[in-house]
């Protein structure tokens, strides 16, 4: 995904969570708030997904091509706790 597009849909998503403010500013019904902020969290979660997959086609593959074993773990690692702190924060009420 280029950086162009990113900041987009960032910007984007930086509008719903304004909006979702002035809801709760308005005393909007909770619920309606809620499945603004379930939009925000999807919206925000495949800006994640797009940006990880960047990163495993770029970084990643040219870490795990090179020829220093610290990196390609370095790498490793760093992938091996995204998904770990995805884990838990998806395992939150």
């Amino acid at each position: 995904m280029e950086k162009t597009d990113t900041l987009q849909r960032l910007k984007s998503i930086e509008g719903h969570v304004g909006g979702v403010v002035r809801m709760v500013e308005r005393d909007a019904y909770c619920i309606d708030v809620i499945r603004q902020i379930q939009a925000v969290q999807a919206a925000l979660n495949k800006v994640s997904s797009q940006i990880l997959d960047d990163h495993l086609h770029s970084c990643v593959i040219t870490a795990i091509e090179g020829d220093d074993p610290q990196e390609r773990e370095r790498v490793l690692k760093e992938i091996s706790e995204v998904y770990s702190m995805a884990s838990k924060v998806s395992m939150k009420p």
